[in-house]
């Protein structure tokens, strides 16, 4: 059998999405396989055949499966069936790969298709020089818009709307407007209402679709329109605007310059890949993972993107160990000592990263300020009372059973609680004075938490039975 029949029978088409992923969403093998095999054949039309007709996060996911070699490849095969909102479903790494093994004619083609927002999401990870020669291939006024997103901070909200809306003046009338919606060709995919601007495009407010349609023909937008609608600066944090759409349910929101201008709108669609990148990102960091980090990543990058975070903690550990170190003595007179104290260190640690997760997801979303800060402070203090004390009866017998010894059981008990109380009020203050620091709660607080727990849990168990017992004393 010829090369090309192998491939045209290999694999399923995208005509059945069962075939194409398993039952747990993953793309299957003979699919992924099969469109390998055409494009080491060079079968461009088996090719098209295959992932041609395929939905772009379907298609980003097949990016991500193939060869390196093969996604240019796949790219050049399916021409202009190549989606390329595919590629702001995959890795950044794997992303940037891709388009800097493209012709910047081919990538221009692909981005002039998009809503603004998608082209920047593309553009804005490539280096200045790439991302100029791509650019330059545009017409005047896309190249304009694009680089003026572009040249709003990262992770701002400038970055993440789109510039294509639909806008009239109050003096139109609702059937102009309609017939106006009807026949312009460069109006958005999607949108949920229509922005009423003055002459110098400042916005006066906003008609929803919904109401657009529901009224007469002949009356004013004017009349109808919701005056001060909620806006978000673009320059503000993309973070800060997720908030203003969760705290207000809103489905899209206009965006204005420092001038108060309307310059974009961002949708709800935009939002919640905002929310689940930040949900990410914090998931990350208090790993000790950069919130950049991709499966995709090298492994140089990998390793020397993690490597700050473990040093930091190796310091810390020092720390704790110079704890034990003082009661050598002690230790060196009773064996159970050593047995027993990282129990008391692990608890309050595991305790202490309870009310942490608990405390920087309240920072994250705004839930914590001067107004209830005290009141949490008092809780999670009073909780690790509560939890030191119920888990100080359980480990107090435990231990004198074991090792024969009440006293023991009852300082090994005692010093369990008050681990676990400094593990409550630790693992609120610290992530709260790192956000007063404007450092990040997520990434650092973890290991200045890990180290507070330990050298507490130490020296209150170590330290107490070496006053109770009256062995060895601190060196």
């Amino acid at each position: 059998m010829a090369a090309d029949d192998q491939t045209r029978d290999a694999g399923p088409g995208p005509e059945d999405d069962n075939e194409i992923r398993d039952d747990e969403g993953r793309l299957v093998a003979d699919f992924v396989d099969g469109v390998a095999d055409a494009i080491g054949a060079n079968d461009a039309e088996r090719v098209r055949e295959l992932a041609g007709d395929l939905h772009e996060s379907d298609l980003g996911d097949l990016i991500e499966t193939l060869e390196h070699d093969d996604r240019p490849k796949l790219v050049e095969m399916l021409g202009k069936d190549f989606d390329f909102a595919a590629l702001t479903e995959i890795d950044e790494t794997v992303r940037v790969q891709l388009l800097e093994e493209l012709a910047p004619e081919t990538v221009a083609e692909g981005v002039r298709e998009l809503e603004s927002d998608d082209a920047v999401y593309i553009l804005e990870d490539l280096d200045q020089v790439d991302r100029d020669k791509i650019l330059a291939q545009l017409p005047a006024l896309e190249r304009l818009a694009l680089t003026r997103s572009l040249d709003y901070p990262e992770d701002s909200a400038g970055r993440r709307m789109q510039t294509e809306f639909v806008a009239a003046p109050a003096f139109w009338t609702v059937g102009h407007t309609i017939d106006y919606i009807a026949d312009a060709q460069e109006l958005p995919d999607t949108f949920y209402e229509v922005f009423v601007v003055d002459p110098t495009y400042k916005l006066v407010g906003s008609v929803p679709l919904d109401r657009l349609l529901r009224t007469r023909r002949s009356k004013l937008l004017s009349e109808i329109l919701e005056e001060d609608p909620r806006t978000i600066k673009a320059t503000e944090d993309q973070e800060s605007a997720a908030r203003t759409f969760e705290r207000y349910n809103l489905v899209s929101c206009a965006v204005i310059d420092e001038n108060e201008r309307l310059v974009g709108v961002l949708m709800v669609d935009d939002i919640v890949d905002v929310i689940e990148e930040e949900a990410d990102e914090d998931l990350r960091a208090l790993g000790g993972v950069t919130g950049d980090e991709e499966i995709s990543d090298t492994v140089m990058y990998t390793a020397r993107s993690r490597i700050p975070w473990l040093l930091i903690n190796l310091v810390t550990a020092f720390l704790s160990a110079s704890v034990i170190g003082l009661f050598e003595a002690t230790i060196e007179q009773m064996v159970a000592l050593a047995v027993l104290m990282p129990i008391v260190a692990s608890m309050g640690g595991n305790a202490g990263t309870q009310t942490m997760t608990v405390a920087v997801r309240a920072l994250a979303t705004r839930e914590i300020g001067g107004h209830n800060a005290r009141r949490l402070v008092r809780r999670e203090t009073l909780v690790g009372l509560a939890n030191g004390s119920v888990l100080a009866i359980v480990v107090a017998i435990i231990a004198g059973l074991w090792f024969k010894n009440a006293q023991l059981g009852a300082i090994i008990g005692t010093a369990m609680v008050v681990n676990l109380v400094c593990a409550g009020l630790f693992g609120i203050l610290i992530p709260i004075a790192l956000d007063k620091l404007k450092a990040d709660p997520a990434v650092a607080s973890s290991v200045f938490l890990t180290t507070v727990t330990d050298m507490v849990g130490f020296f209150a168990f170590l330290g107490l039975a070496t006053w109770w017992f009256g062995l060895g004393g601190v060196s």
